[in-house]
């Protein structure tokens, strides 16, 4: 859903997150984007399984990290404004249905 859109239940979702928190996670996925591309070129020319497996495993676990980071951040806001969240339809059972969705 894009940052506005109107969840089914009617909700708004949108998550306000720090510059610095934003800006850290858009430099992982770039980097994870990389490791994307080199797996690619790997595939092309023919590399070794094991080591094409090892990088898409590693991408793999970034990508979760991108993800358990910005659900920690989302958590955070549940725990500072429970009220507050919930109206932004990130009630804290909704944050762990997506921590255990990365699980």
């Amino acid at each position: 859903m894009s940052s506005d859109q109107t969840h089914p239940l009617g909700y708004t979702c949108h998550m306000e997150l720090p510059e610095e928190t934003t800006a850290d996670l858009i430099r992982r996925l770039a980097r994870i984007e990389g490791q994307v591309r080199g797996v690619q070129v790997m595939i092309r020319d023919g590399r070794e399984c094991r080591e094409i497996v090892a990088q898409i495993s590693a991408a793999g676990k970034a990508l979760d990290q991108v993800g358990f980071k910005l659900l920690a951040k989302g958590l955070a806001t549940c725990v500072a404004d429970p009220e507050k969240a919930g109206q932004l339809g990130f009630e804290l059972a909704e944050v762990e249905r997506l921590f255990l969705k990365l699980a």
